[in-house]
């Protein structure tokens, strides 16, 4: 699985022109699943991201957590993270995992990242829908996880 994971002042997702939901201040998280991803690549990232310590402390020192902010969480599906450019000009996303995998994949990391933070912080988009996010980014401050790279399964 890839993240990318913004600070966010606030977010919005809209579908057709309205909001389909909206979060204060916290993070977007714009998630990837590959095919060869696990329920364990799921929980792993999910239980990073909420730990991930990218807020400021009283001191100014990005000491702190999403879950010690009590901030909320919007969680986007993003298949072309994997887009694999090597060759050519068009990206080839043969390595993101197929829709049904891929959307039980991310609604597990959902659940995973609700019963962290509390049901009520966790926000989404639409599952293979077309949306548009809006967001105000908090810094900026962008980091870019990946299961694999970061070893967060113990592969």
């Amino acid at each position: 699985m890839k993240a990318v994971i913004q600070r966010v002042r606030k977010c919005a997702v809209r579908i057709n022109g309205a909001i389909e939901s909206e979060i204060g201040p916290g993070i977007l998280i714009f998630l990837g699943v590959h095919e060869e991803d696990s329920e364990t690549d799921a929980r792993s990232l999910a239980d990073k991201s909420a730990a991930l310590r990218i807020f400021e402390d009283s001191a100014g020192k990005m000491n702190l957590s999403v879950k010690d902010t009590r901030g909320s969480a919007m969680v986007v599906s993003q298949f072309t993270l994997y887009g694999e450019t090597r060759r050519g000009n068009r990206p080839n996303f043969m390595r993101a995992a197929r829709p049904e995998p891929a959307e039980r994949l991310y609604n597990y990391f959902v659940g995973c990242l609700q019963k962290s933070l509390g049901k009520e912080k966790v926000a989404t988009g639409i599952f293979r829908e077309m949306m548009d996010v809006e967001l105000v980014n908090d810094g900026p401050v962008t980091i870019i996880i990946d299961t694999v790279e970061n070893d967060l399964d113990g592969k």
